[in-house]
């Protein structure tokens, strides 16, 4: 266990740390996320992006009868044409929250670049759906986009997938599925800070007391969603288990120091280079997790953004336009 102080933390975000660490122990107990959930993240649900056509499907599910999954499908105004897709994955650890909290996310890039963001409000291990439930969702969300690209006014190729935290574990796991299963086109993905590896053996898993997720947050993460397995642990559940990176796509992810995804990304990423991917990725000093959301004026903060937008948009005009 390593215990992190205040002056860990880049002075840009020294004061929101503060609040950050509230984060921490609200997210250390399951009653905790629970509320978390039913008053900062349920209420947010169908809010509107104003500017952008805000649009929402139903998905009927595959694995469970019964169940359809809502997607939130956000576009620009007065675009004419198909529109390649971005999948979206929200973050809270695979076990809370919902499409609308990456609002700002989605405005950033929807303003760089004609794109349509579908964000599925995939099932949570929180709420009684560990392991594959939320990937399932994301799978049939994605087989449903490519099959009804003509009426959603979509292209079937050329597909991005992007996700945060949990949701950026998550869209790993997605794009491992989809590229090993020949589902769809992948241009690239962006993983951002993920949650990629349950073992929790690098030495920033061991950080405790950090801002927004610590090394008791990630266990308490992962116990709930994968303490219902049996035996071990299949790869697409915990996505730093593959070791055969090749034939990934291109990759877009950052990642803070003083955060326990920092050793698990950054291994991802030497992977995904050995076996020759293109990537791209920063390692922001004293960044905590999710300090871009908690702190977005933060000059800190405001340099992650634009690394992940412009990022996004020159994997954009490489692997989609070709320019």
């Amino acid at each position: 266990m390593t215990k992190v102080t205040t002056s860990d933390y880049h002075d840009d975000l020294r004061l929101s740390a503060r609040q950050g660490r509230a984060v921490t122990w609200i997210a250390r107990r399951r009653w905790g996320l629970r509320l978390m959930h039913r008053f900062a993240m349920r209420p947010m649900i169908g809010n509107q992006l104003d500017g952008f056509v805000n649009d929402e499907i139903h998905v009927p599910s595959t694995t469970t009868p019964g169940h359809r999954i809502r997607v939130r499908i956000y576009r620009p105004e007065n675009t004419t044409g198909p529109l390649p897709v971005m999948l979206y994955c929200h973050g809270g650890g695979y076990q809370v929250g919902v499409p609308e909290q990456a609002h700002p996310f989605f405005e950033d890039l929807l303003r760089r670049r004609d794109v349509a963001i579908a964000a599925p409000a995939y099932r949570l291990s929180l709420a009684g759906h560990p392991f594959p439930s939320g990937l399932d969702d994301c799978v049939d969300t994605i087989r449903h986009l490519r099959a009804h690209a003509g009426e959603l006014d979509l292209r079937d190729d050329r597909y991005v997938i992007a996700g945060h935290s949990g949701g950026g574990g998550l869209a790993a796991a997605l794009t491992h599925r989809v590229v090993d299963a020949d589902i769809i086109d992948v241009a690239f993905q962006m993983p951002v800070y993920p949650m990629l590896d349950h073992r929790m053996v690098t030495p920033s898993a061991e950080l405790d007391g950090t801002a927004i997720w610590d090394r008791r947050t990630n266990a308490l993460a992962w116990d709930n969603y994968l303490g219902h397995l049996d035996g071990d642990v299949p790869e697409y559940a915990s996505p730093a288990l593959r070791e055969d990176l090749a034939g990934l796509p291109p990759t877009i992810t950052w990642v803070g120091s003083v955060e326990p995804f920092r050793d698990e990304t950054i291994r991802y990423v030497e992977q995904l280079e050995a076996a020759g991917v293109p990537t791209m990725f920063r390692l922001f000093d004293g960044g905590y997790h999710a300090f871009e959301v908690l702190a977005p004026e933060a000059p800190i903060s405001l340099e992650a953004i634009e690394f992940q937008g412009a990022g996004f948009a020159e994997y954009y005009d490489r692997y989609i336009t070709g320019e």
